[in-house]
């Protein structure tokens, strides 16, 4: 499997990431809206105007390409370690840690504390049901590449 593939499917999942946590967040049931969070922490770094249309503008550019840099890791790591991308353990494994680096780096970086609790106690485990979304929609756009 190309890096190329590796790296489409992963942007493919963060698509569909971020159209539910959007939606989520717009019916209310979900704190952490992974666009808002990347656009103003993305803005903020560069002084730029947290205007809501620039933050989603932004916050998707960002979402993305960290999709991507995911898909790119991914595909390292099955090469480095000589297993198929698509195999449903390493991406298991894979979106399992990148939900614990969100809950333990990521969210803390961007100001929004350990677990994400600044925005919400419910985080932790939104972004549970997201990163399973990721998974299941990498695995199967990996299995069809």
């Amino acid at each position: 499997m190309s890096v190329f593939e590796v790296v489409s499917a992963a942007v493919i999942a963060g698509i569909c990431m971020a159209l539910a946590t959007e939606a989520g967040y717009r019916i209310g049931i979900i704190r952490g809206n992974l666009i808002r969070v990347d656009g103003e922490f993305a803005l903020k770094r560069i002084g730029g105007e947290l205007s809501p249309g620039l933050v989603y503008l932004v916050g998707t550019v960002v979402h993305l390409v960290t999709s991507a840099a995911f898909g790119l890791v991914l595909w390292i790591i099955a090469e480095v370690i000589d297993v198929a991308p698509d195999s449903v353990g390493l991406v298991a494994a894979y979106v399992f840690l990148l939900w614990l680096a969100m809950l333990l780096t990521a969210l803390p970086v961007a100001g929004q504390g350990i677990l994400g609790r600044r925005l919400a106690d419910s985080v932790w485990i939104e972004q549970f049901f997201l990163h399973v979304l990721f998974f299941f929609v990498l695995w199967g756009m990996l299995s069809i590449f």
